[in-house]
């Protein structure tokens, strides 16, 4: 695989794939030990556009593009991250390879006489069907699931798949072509925008029905609390989703919470949960700090 894609060696990227792997290997091995004894391998692959992927034998690539496109973002890489894992984890490669291999390269294997050449003959044909793209889309569907499991019991923010597929669907719009090419075929993956609501969905179940984000607008207990700015590189629907993970991740507790409170003058904790930084644009720290207590009372 290193050989057909190239490896970037960027340190950064290399530090941010080892640190995700690391800790959602972690949290899939509470209710699933065989990850310790059978641990991914990975690497940073040369390919420049937005994509990752999990092949037999607990292989998995990421692109280098797709560090660029969400500019190293630790908790949005980790949806993505965890999402292959759970492709490993349910075995999706092997499952949908054993449907299709048998015939076809016993076919191409029968003619060889050679062992030494059968084996490299094999082995280029089953490196060729470890990185076809054969998965379903309830496969989809489970490693999404699934992904928000991993990401949110390692720690990692709960709003992070709405963000990651709210900022899919505006650099799509910024340049369709060289983004994806066609490796997310509406034939058998969910649409960016369902993918979105799915996530979405999931991170206002994780706050147990408090937190919800609807146009940008995050809702706190039923009423609206605002509308973040743009900024960094980022959308404020993309922001959205990511300040109402961390107020998730606050309520996903039952029984009383901390009081939010203005830190280091433009920044915002409830108890020890960061909840956001403000930017220009944002209301004041002071007044979004009322208005989420106001909101819990």
């Amino acid at each position: 695989m290193k050989k057909q894609y190239g490896v970037d060696t960027d340190p950064q990227k290399n530090y941010l794939l080892r640190e995700v792997i690391t800790r959602l290997s972690k949290s899939i091995a509470v209710d699933h030990l065989d990850i310790v004894k059978k641990p991914y391998n990975y690497f940073v692959n040369q390919d420049k556009t937005f994509n990752a992927f999990c092949t037999l034998g607990h292989n998995i690539s990421v692109n280098s593009g797709l560090f660029d496109i969400l500019n190293n973002n630790e908790n949005e890489i980790a949806i993505v991250i965890g999402h292959e894992m759970a492709h490993g984890e349910h075995n999706h490669s092997k499952k949908s390879v054993m449907k299709t291999i048998p015939l076809d390269i016993l076919t191409q294997l029968e003619a060889i006489k050679n062992d030494s050449t059968l084996g490299r003959v094999g082995v280029v044909l089953f490196s060729r069907y470890a990185a076809a793209d054969l998965i379903t889309k309830p496969q989809e569907w489970q490693a999404d699931n699934d992904a928000f499991t991993y990401t949110v019991n390692a720690g990692y923010n709960p709003g992070a798949g709405a963000a990651v597929w709210q900022r899919f669907m505006e650099k799509m719009k910024e340049r369709p072509k060289s983004f994806v090419g066609e490796i997310f075929s509406p034939n058998d993956h969910p649409t960016p925008q369902q993918r979105r609501d799915n996530y979405a969905k999931k991170m206002t179940d994780y706050s147990n029905g408090k937190v919800k984000v609807k146009a940008g607008l995050i809702i706190l207990g039923g009423k609206p609390l605002f509308v973040p700015a743009s900024g960094a590189d980022m959308s404020s629907e993309e922001r959205a989703y990511l300040i109402a993970g961390n107020l998730a991740a606050v309520f996903h507790h039952k029984g009383t919470v901390a009081k939010a409170v203005a830190s280091s003058g433009n920044t915002v904790y409830m108890g020890k949960q960061y909840i956001m930084t403000c930017l220009s644009g944002d209301p004041a720290p002071e007044e979004i700090v009322q208005n989420i207590n106001n909101c819990i009372k």
